[in-house]
C-alpha cells in the first residue's frame, strides 16, 4: 500500500506539473502565433479539453503550423498519461478491492482451540491430527500473502504477528485450549515469552530444531519441549537393526500381551515374492495381519491374494514372542558384511540420531556428508557414484538417507537404485506427500519428520485420546467411541465405515485382545484403533 501511495503522488505530480507547463506554453503560442491574448484559465481549460480528447471548442482550427504542433503533442501526452494511469493506479487499486482480506483476529467466543504458530508442513500434520479429533485450531501466520493463500484455501488463520502482545490477543490465546510454537529455536523462544505474559495457564507446546537448545525454552516457560528429529532418526535405523540382530524393534504395546508393529518386507526376505496367503504368516508365527502398505497406500484388510514385494510394510498384531517369531521368518538369508554394512547419507540432528543408534546395537557404519566434520567418513556430493562407491556402496546392504532436502532424496534415490538395485533403501522426508514419489523411485521405507512431529505434538495436547504411534506409517489411538456403546464391532461395520481397525478394547483396566466382530462395547470401554489420518477422522465423526 505504501508502494502505490508512492506511485499516486509520483503520477499526481507529473499530470498536474505538464497541465500547468502547457497551459503556459498555449497562452503564450496563442498570443505570438495566432495573435489572440486569453486568460490562463482559459488556456487551462484547453490543455484539460485536449488531454482528456473532449474537444477545444472556439479555438480550433489553428493557422500557423507551430500551434498545430503543440496541440498534437498535448493530446499525444495526455492519452499517454490517461493510459499509464491504468497500470500504475487503477489495475492494483481494482486488485487490492477484489483481493482477499485476511482477518487480523478471531471471534471472542472462540475457545478451546490449538493456537499454531505458523504454518509448515509440520503444522499442517499437527491440523490434520487435531481435525481427526474434532478439534478447532488457528494459525498465526505472519507472511501476508502466505496467510492469504491459507485463507483462500480454506484454513482457519489470522495474519500477525505470533511473537508479539497483540498477534497472541487477537488469536484468543487465553481461552485456548495450547499454544504450539513451531518457527525456529529462536522465534519459538520469543513466543514462548510472549505467551507467559499474556496467559500463563495456557499450555505451551515449542517444538525444537536444536535439541541441546531444549533448556532455554524450558527456562522460556515452555510445558512440553519436543524434538522429533531423533526420534526419527531412531526409526529409521530401527529398521536395519531389527532386521539384523532380531531386536524386537517398533512395536505399540496394546496390553499386557498384545502388541502392534510394522513389519516392512525385506529385500531377499523370504516373504518377498509370495502372497498374503502362501506366506502362511497366520498359521506359522500366529499373529494377525490387519493392513499393509504398498507403495504409500494403506489397505485395511489387505488382500491374501496380493504379492508381497519389496517396499510391502504388513501391519500385525500379536504378543511379544510372535512378534519375534514373525521377525524371523522374515529375515533374509544374507552374509554377515564387514565396515560399511549400513551408509548414513547426512549426519545432521536426524543422521546423528541414526548412527547413535547403530552404534548402540554394534552395527558398522559409514556416514557420507558433503562437509568434513567428526564423525564424517567419506566427505562428498552422495548423489555422484563415484562418492557412493568410495562409501562401500557395492558391499553395503542398506542405504539411511538423512537429508533435509526432499528434491535431493528423492534424485539420490534413483542413483542409488542404478548403481546398487539390490541395497535396501530407507529414507526420511520432510513432507508426507514425498513419500509416494520417493516409493515410485525406488526406497523401501520411508517415514516423515512432518508425520513425527504431527503426532508428537498431538499426543501432547489431546487430553482423552492417546496417539499411542508416534513413527509408524499408520496411526495407533486409543479412544472411547460413544456411538458404539451397546453394539458389536460387527454390526456397526467400523471396518468398512472408516478404515480403522479394532485392535483392541480396553475394559475395566485390561485389553481383549480378541476384538471380533461379536464384541458389544460398553459405555467405559476404550477402543484401540488402527488406520490412516484420514481413517481417523472418520472414525471420530462417526463415532466419537
Amino acid at each position: 500500500m505504501d508502494r502505490l501511495r508512492r506511485r499516486t503522488g509520483y503520477y499526481t505530480l507529473a499530470l498536474f506539473g505538464s497541465i500547468l507547463l502547457y497551459a503556459v506554453l498555449y497562452q503564450n503560442g496563442m498570443r505570438v502565433y495566432e495573435g489572440e491574448r486569453l486568460s490562463f484559465l482559459h488556456s487551462f481549460r484547453i490543455v484539460v479539453e485536449a488531454y482528456t480528447t473532449t474537444g477545444f471548442g472556439s479555438d480550433a482550427p489553428w493557422q500557423t503550423a507551430t500551434m498545430n504542433v503543440l496541440v498534437t503533442v498535448m493530446n499525444l501526452t495526455g492519452v499517454f498519461l490517461i493510459f499509464l494511469a491504468l497500470p500504475v493506479l487503477a489495475f492494483p487499486l481494482l486488485e487490492d478491492v477484489l483481493s482477499t482480506t485476511v482477518p487480523r483476529s478471531v471471534d471472542d467466543d472462540l475457545d478451546d482451540h490449538v493456537v499454531v504458530c505458523s504454518h509448515s508442513s509440520r503444522a499442517e500434520a499437527l491440523i490434520e491430527e487435531l481435525s481427526s479429533f474434532g478439534i478447532d485450531y488457528l494459525i498465526i501466520e505472519p507472511e501476508a500473502e502466505r496467510a492469504t493463500e491459507l485463507y483462500g484455501d480454506g484454513y482457519s488463520v489470522i495474519h500477525g504477528d505470533p511473537t508479539s502482545v497483540a498477534g497472541l490477543e487477537r488469536a484468543q490465546l487465553r481461552s485456548a485450549r495450547a499454544l504450539v510454537a513451531d518457527v525456529s529455536d529462536q522465534v519459538d523462544a520469543s513466543i514462548v515469552l510472549t505467551a507467559q505474559e499474556i496467559a500463563d495457564d495456557v499450555p505451551v507446546v515449542s517444538v525444537l530444531e536444536d535439541p541441546p537448545k531444549a533448556q532455554y525454552h524450558r527456562l522460556a516457560g515452555a510445558d512440553d519441549v519436543l524434538s522429533p528429529r531423533p526420534i526419527l532418526g531412531e526409526s529409521l535405523a530401527s529398521k536395519v537393526t531389527t532386521f539384523v540382530t532380531g531386536a524386537e524393534g517398533d512395536t505399540v504395546e496394546i496390553g499386557d500381551d498384545l502388541e502392534i508393529a510394522e513389519l516392512p518386507v525385506r529385500r531377499g526376505s523370504r516373504l518377498a515374492g509370495s502372497t498374503l496367503a502362501e506366506s502362511g504368516i497366520g498359521d506359522r508365527a500366529g499373529v494377525n495381519v490387519i493392513g499393509a502398505w504398498r507403495r504409500g497406500e494403506f489397505e485395511s484388510p489387505p488382500d491374501p491374494k496380493a504379492t508381497l514385494t519389496t517396499g510391502t510394510v504388513l501391519l500385525v498384531t500379536g504378543s511379544e514372542a510372535q512378534l519375534q517369531q514373525l521377525q524371523r521368518l522374515s529375515h533374509a538369508d544374507v552374509r554377515q558384511f564387514d565396515h560399511g554394512q549400513t551408509i548414513v547419507v547426512g549426519l545432521g540432528t536426524v543422521g546423528q540420531a541414526v548412527t547413535d543408534t547403530l552404534e548402540e546395537a554394534g552395527l558398522p557404519y559409514t556416514v557420507v556428508d558433503r562437509t568434513e566434520m567428526d564423525g564424517v567418513d567419506v566427505v562428498g556430493d552422495a548423489t555422484d557414484p563415484e562418492t557412493l562407491r568410495a562409501a562401500g556402496i557395492d558391499d553395503a546392504r542398506s542405504v539411511i538417507l538423512a537429508l533435509p532436502d526432499d528434491t535431493t532424496t528423492e534424485f539420490l534415490t534413483l542413483v542409488i537404485r542404478d548403481v546398487s538395485p539390490q541395497t535396501e533403501l530407507i529414507a526420511r522426508v520432510e513432507e508426507t506427500p514425498t513419500m509416494q514419489k520417493l516409493y515410485r523411485a525406488g526406497a523401501d521405507y520411508v517415514l516423515s519428520l512432518a508425520s513425527v512431529s504431527g503426532r508428537m505434538t498431538a499426543s501432547t495436547i489431546l487430553d482423552d485420546r492417546d496417539v499411542l504411534s508416534l513413527d509408524q506409517q499408520v496411526e495407533v489411538v486409543r479412544t472411547a467411541a460413544p456411538e458404539l456403546v451397546g453394539q458389536t464391532i460387527g454390526d456397526a461395520r467400523v471396518r468398512t465405515n472408516s478404515g480403522c481397525t479394532v485392535v483392541g478394547v480396553e475394559r475395566d483396566g485390561a485389553v481383549l485382545a480378541d476384538a471380533g466382530p461379536t464384541v458389544r462395547i460398553q459405555s467405559d470401554d476404550k477402543l484401540v484403533i488402527a488406520g490412516t489420518g484420514g481413517d481417523i477422522q472418520r472414525f471420530n465423526e462417526l463415532y466419537t
